[in-house]
């Protein structure tokens, strides 16, 4: 079997902890392992080994909507198996090896659940959750709809939601037969969204969007 190659050098270690984000080489591609290694405030993802910086620290209005998610969903999966995590939570997609220095993907989704609890371990989650809920904030639409986007369809992913604060809507993709995302229409204020993942599961979006001002 030929090595896999990439369009840019790979960083395959570092001896010293970076501590500053600017320190970083862009051209490089970094792994999961380089990753454990960087000390800086600032939060990243990598797709494919290319790094992203995320926002700044999500708004009050994002947060609010992440936590009514995140409660609904950890009140209707108390006492079963699948487990819901909130950001900060790594997420890496593996492609063959499970190595740190094999992984080149590293997402931190602002909600997952996992059913599998064989993909949990002390430093997150390594394979596909089943759900994922992205929240949308200005300035980074773009990346949540290109490059996750075909990260969590490409690995797996059951179900992505959309949430669209300014919209106050909520879209979600699903998983079909031949591993490609499948959109829903787009819910809006007085209608429920349902989960083919989670069957029972009912979430009303004037209950996420409550008081969101």
């Amino acid at each position: 079997m030929s090595k896999k190659t990439f369009p840019y050098p790979i960083l395959d270690e570092i001896d010293e902890p970076v501590k500053q984000f600017n320190e970083l080489d862009v051209s490089l591609i970094y792994s999961y392992a380089s990753y454990l290694n960087w000390l800086f405030p600032e939060r990243v993802e990598l797709v494919k080994g290319k790094v992203f910086k995320m926002s700044p620290a999500p708004s009050r209005v994002h947060q609010e909507i992440a936590g009514n998610i995140f409660l609904k969903l950890g009140n209707f999966l108390d006492g079963k198996s699948c487990k819901v995590y909130s950001a900060p939570f790594d997420v890496r997609f593996p492609k063959g090896s499970k190595a740190d220095k094999d992984v080149y993907t590293v997402l931190q989704p602002d909600i997952c659940v996992i059913c599998d609890k064989n993909k949990l371990d002390a430093r997150g989650c390594i394979g596909a959750p089943d759900v994922v809920v992205e929240i949308l904030s200005p300035g980074n639409t773009k990346m949540e709809l290109l490059h996750k986007y075909k990260v969590y369809e490409e690995f797996g992913v059951k179900e992505y939601w959309v949430v669209s604060q300014s919209d106050q809507s909520i879209l979600i993709y699903t998983l079909n037969d031949e591993g490609k995302f499948q959109p829903s229409k787009i819910f809006t204020l007085s209608e429920k969204i349902h989960s083919s993942v989670l069957p029972g599961f009912e979430l009303a979006l004037d209950d996420v969007f409550e008081d969101i001002k």
